[in-house]
Order: structure tokens, then C-alpha cells, then sequence
């Protein structure tokens, strides 16, 4: 969200592939519901690393962006921080049973839909929603937080989403992946690649403004909030 395939370089990237995120998405609904169909529910009350945002309320915003894309409900602003806050706001009253069957209802829907929109996007909501299951798990001292086995899917995903985004392009080697190389962003006239060194998740965690306490990396030629996808 290792390189545009796996470990080959030569993949062209800026090819689309419109069922990438609904493979993306039913992937992680298929390892992400067990766990939050059998976690206690006062864990869902943890502080995640969105601010001011706990488990639950991740969890609540993800399934209504979801089924907005389903049910076709995008005016516009639908994703801006303030229409999220109110798609929140207004499953706070709901059991916790009916947010998660509506998180589920969309990993499960929204991939054709996505799918079918030529411009790809929407494709960059497919990839925050696996980032979202990230911080979820680490709100809940889950292993796995931003990578884990939809990893293969979601790194191909950053790919097109950091040049569509517009990012300088890095060529990121990924310690954890056998020094797989990944390559992202555009390239700048005049500039030199930038150099990631470290493992996988630190990536995902760097383009996706995750806290980086406790990790190890080198990064060269680019800042980290040059590298923001989401901003």
C-alpha cells in the first residue's frame, strides 16, 4: 500500500489493474473480521494512531466509506475530514455487531465497484482501508500492523497511489523481503532518486504518516513529509 509485483522491477506500473483493490480489500476482510468477531469489546475503546480516534471509530469510518462507494453516496466532500467525523458521529449509538457487519458488507462490495471507475480514483481508498486495519491492530497489540499477508497487494497499490499523488520517486529496499527493491513516486527533473533502506512496514508507515516510534531506517533525498500519501 517486494516491488510493483514481487521481487521483479520490470512491471509497468502505471498499467492499471482495476481488481487490484477488491482483491486488496476481500483479502483483508477474510484475515480482519476473525479477529474482530472474537476481540473483547472494551479493546475496541484503545487509542489508535488516528488522532482522537479510537478502534471502534476507525472501524466505523471504514465501513461507512465503504458502503458510501457501494450505495453510490459520494458528493462532494463525502471523504474530507469533516463528512468523516459525521459518518462517525452518526454510528455511535450503533452496537458494535452492526458497525462490524457493515465493515464487512463492504470489504465484501465495494472492489467491483471500484473496479469499474476508469479514472482509478477511488483505487487509494482500497489501500487507506488496509492502512486503517493497521492501525487497528496495533491499537490492539496485534502483530502484523501494516503488513502481515496482504502485504504482496498492498505494496503494488503504493505504487500507483504514490505517482498518482505525486510524490518524488524513491526506490525503497526492503530488508525484511529479502532486499526486494519497490519502486515509487515520479520521477523530478533534475533530482535524484530518493533511498529507503529498512523493512516494509516502516514504508507503509512513512507514506502513511504512522507514528515511526520504535523503528529503524535509513532514508535519503526525501523527507518523510514529501513521501505523504494521505494528507
Amino acid at each position: 500500500m517486494c516491488t510493483d509485483t514481487d521481487t521483479d522491477t520490470g512491471t509497468d506500473v502505471d498499467v492499471r489493474d482495476p481488481w487490484l483493490p477488491d482483491r486488496l480489500l476481500t483479502t483483508e476482510r477474510d484475515l480482519l473480521m476473525p479477529l474482530l468477531r472474537r476481540t473483547p469489546e472494551e479493546a475496541y475503546a484503545n487509542r489508535t494512531a488516528c488522532p482522537g480516534w479510537t478502534a471502534r471509530q476507525v472501524l466505523a469510518h471504514c465501513g461507512a466509506a465503504l458502503v458510501r462507494i457501494v450505495e453510490g453516496r459520494l458528493e462532494e466532500g463525502v471523504f474530507l475530514p469533516e463528512a468523516n467525523a459525521c459518518d462517525v458521529a452518526e454510528r455511535e449509538d450503533w452496537p458494535l455487531g452492526r458497525v462490524l457487519d457493515e465493515l464487512e458488507r463492504g470489504f465484501t462490495e465495494a472492489g467491483p465497484v471500484i473496479a469499474e471507475r476508469a479514472d482509478g480514483r477511488l483505487d487509494a481508498v482500497a489501500l487507506g482501508e488496509w492502512v486503517h486495519a493497521g492501525d487497528v491492530r496495533e491499537a490492539f497489540g496485534e502483530p502484523g500492523a501494516y503488513c502481515g499477508e496482504a502485504l504482496d497487494l498492498a505494496l503494488p497499490l503504493l505504487s500507483v497511489t504514490s505517482r498518482k499523488r505525486e510524490t518524488p520517486r524513491l526506490v525503497g529496499v526492503l530488508a525484511d523481503r529479502g532486499g526486494g527493491e519497490v519502486d515509487l513516486g515520479n520521477a523530478v527533473e533534475g533530482r535524484a532518486p530518493a533511498r529507503f533502506h529498512g523493512d516494509a512496514a516502516t514504508l507503509i508507515r512513512i507514506y502513511s504518516g504512522r507514528p515511526l516510534v520504535r523503528t529503524r531506517y535509513e532514508l535519503t533525498g526525501a523527507t518523510e513529509q514529501e513521501l505523504l500519501i494521505y494528507r
